[in-house]
């Protein structure tokens, strides 16, 4: 569990942030059999801040580049994602405006609901709203440039994010929903399946080699007897057909491309 400002004291079940602490993210850690991908939980009470991701071709040494996808599980009335612009703004405009605070005013805020999904390439300005939980599936990196913080006391990294921002509006076909098909993300660093009960042919044919499997409701066991897991874990698997999804419900699984 990480603690941030912007977290909340009070979480949704099966998870409890310990008293008078704002949880923002609960991690699981990349285990040494995937350590390409991270998955998250995020819980928001405020907005976060204006960000931005490189690629690994725009990190430099000791770095990562970083994409990574929403899954939206819950959502109060009203609560929106940033995810680039409202038009194409050049570097300049968007210098001035993480400044003076109005770059809020030229991002795009798109209307949250749970199951939507949002994917976002390395070099989308991005910043999430409030009454949010999410899942975040992401290359396994802490690289991040904030461009714009509300006036909170932590670090900017103007110069580097304009380095690497896109100035431009977010790419419709980066939108889905759980109502379009199982297969959300199939991307070059990372495949995200979101699975109703017993996995079909095809996605045990998908995810043969290590995997991480994150139960939303039901349960998952491992065949062999030596593990069972319910929502609020996240497990590491080497394919599927090492797990016994009898009693599960939905399943979010994720794997490297």
């Amino acid at each position: 569990m990480v603690a941030k400002v912007w977290g909340r004291e009070t979480l949704p079940a099966p998870f409890a942030a310990p008293p008078g602490t704002r949880i923002g993210e609960i991690w699981f850690e990349p285990p040494p059999e995937l350590p390409e991908v991270l998955v998250k939980y995020l819980f928001t009470s405020e907005k976060l801040s204006v960000q931005v991701h490189p690629s690994d071709a725009e990190a430099r040494a000791g770095e990562a580049g970083k994409e990574e996808c929403w899954l939206v599980l819950e959502a109060e009335p009203g609560a929106r994602l940033a995810i680039g612009f409202t038009r194409e703004v050049s570097t300049e405009e968007i210098a001035a405006a993480a400044r003076d605070g109005t770059i809020e005013a030229l991002l795009a805020w798109h209307a949250a609901r749970p199951g939507d999904l949002f994917y976002l390439p390395a070099g989308t300005v991005h910043a999430i709203g409030p009454g949010l939980a999410l899942v975040e599936v992401q290359q396994a990196s802490d690289t991040t440039f904030r461009l714009y913080d509300y006036g909170r006391p932590r670090a900017l990294h103007l110069d580097r994010a304009l380095a690497v921002a896109r100035g431009a509006p977010y790419p419709a076909q980066h939108r889905r929903s759980i109502a379009d098909g199982q297969v959300l993300v199939d991307g070059p660093h990372f495949r995200l399946d979101r699975v109703e009960g017993v996995p079909d042919a095809a996605t045990h044919a998908a995810y043969q080699g290590p995997l991480l499997a994150l139960p939303l409701s039901g349960a998952l066991a491992a065949r062999d007897g030596s593990l069972r897991a319910a929502a609020g874990t996240c497990l590491v698997a080497d394919g599927l057909a090492s797990l016994d999804f009898a009693a599960a419900g939905v399943t979010l699984l994720t794997r490297a491309a």
